[in-house]
């Protein structure tokens, strides 16, 4: 349980990092299909609030999982 909470927070954090800098900055056009945000509709506009959201979702993740015993 402690390695997929760890793997789930690493893949919440990569998903919103590469969200925001992709919506800010626009670096990465390849990668726009790859990332989660850009698939649910409801969020058009709200891209980089909802990468950050992600990003520290997975970071608490991660965080309560090295924390686990």
């Amino acid at each position: 349980m402690k390695e997929l909470l760890k793997l789930l927070g690493v893949l919440l954090l990569l998903q919103g990092w590469g969200t925001v800098v992709n919506t800010v900055l626009g670096w990465w056009r390849w990668a726009h299909d790859l990332l989660l945000v850009n698939h649910i509709g409801f969020l058009d506009g709200y891209e980089v609030f909802a990468g950050v959201v992600l990003g520290l979702i997975g970071l608490f993740l991660y965080t309560a999982a090295g924390k686990r015993a």
